[in-house]
């Protein structure tokens, strides 16, 4: 068995080539401009659905209260605290904060998450047949791992848009 090298930087890279996809996806109301407002109204709407264990510690741990489907107004007094989260996706900064990056996750519904799941995870490379080799390069790794997914999940014209917006992404760093 090998170590698994699912870094958190790796897991950020992943999330937000996860997020190059989404913005154009169902969604892309909240996050195709992304602002502190729509990712609060967003992050609201997922936890209304949402009744996910680990995504419920999250925000918990994230907010500093539990959810319920009434907390919009206590919700409304931490918009800022998707600052940070905003100009993450929008490639601006970094996400230094665990809780950040985890709720980042869960406004785009990358998996595995939260970090220490994915840290921990079998995350494929290109193919489930690729599963158990060592990660080499890991920028390689997400690449090829968001190419397969945007081949299975999305158009192919789509998929093609997508992987220029990786290939950007990694330019970037």
């Amino acid at each position: 068995m090998h170590k698994h090298n699912n870094t958190l930087e790796l897991y950020k890279k992943a999330i937000r080539a996860k997020f190059e996809i989404e913005k154009d996806g169902v969604y892309s109301d909240f996050l195709i401009s992304p602002s502190r407002a729509k990712l609060r109204k967003f992050c609201l709407e997922i936890f209304k659905l949402n009744q996910n264990p680990n995504d419920l510690v999250i925000f918990s741990s994230f907010f500093k209260f539990d959810f319920s489907p009434t907390c919009s107004g206590k919700l409304k007094d931490q918009t800022d605290k998707f600052r940070p989260i905003e100009t993450f996706f929008k490639g601006e900064t970094d996400l230094s904060d665990i809780e950040a990056v985890n709720m980042a996750a869960i406004l785009v519904d990358f998996q595995p998450r939260p970090y220490l799941k994915f840290a921990k995870s079998n995350w494929c490379t290109s193919a489930p047949e690729n599963c158990d080799k060592p990660v080499i390069d890991s920028n390689v790794e997400v690449e090829n791992h968001i190419k397969t997914e945007a081949k299975i999940e999305t158009p192919e014209t789509k998929s093609t848009q997508f992987l220029n917006n990786v290939k950007d992404i990694f330019r970037e760093k």
